[in-house]
């Protein structure tokens, strides 16, 4: 059973970096893609970032691109995401998520990944 945890929210000042961190386990095979979503009080969960174990390709939505980086260690199943210039539009509950079958390429729809963690609190006061 494939299973993401996600750690390091906490609050931070505007303009101020954090970085996450998602850890999975469990696959079954060596074809899979990780994902960045958040979800703001009163809003749907919005796919920020991904990425494909494969070749590493990369995704981000036009709300934090240039500003956020996902990257991954050498195991290929811990995931970051550096997150810079961060805005109180970026306060949300942040969830990694992952998806087996995907290997050269992911997608920020979260209807596509199977296994999601619990979330960790990003805010930003403004």
């Amino acid at each position: 059973q494939v299973q993401v945890v996600e750690s390091g929210g906490g609050l931070v000042q505007p303009g101020e970096s954090l970085t996450l961190t998602c850890r999975a386990s469990g696959f079954t095979m060596d074809y899979y893609a990780i994902g960045w979503f958040r979800q703001a009080p009163g809003k749907e969960r919005e796919g920020i970032s991904c990425i494909a174990s494969k070749d590493g390709s990369t995704w981000y939505s036009d709300s934090v691109k240039g500003r956020f980086t996902i990257s991954r260690a050498d195991d290929k199943m811990t995931v970051y995401l550096q997150m810079n210039n961060l805005d109180p539009e970026d306060t949300a509950v942040y969830y990694c998520a992952a998806d087996e079958g995907l290997g050269y390429y992911c997608s920020g729809d979260r209807e596509e990944y199977d296994y999601w963690g619990q979330g960790t609190q990003v805010t930003v006061p403004s």
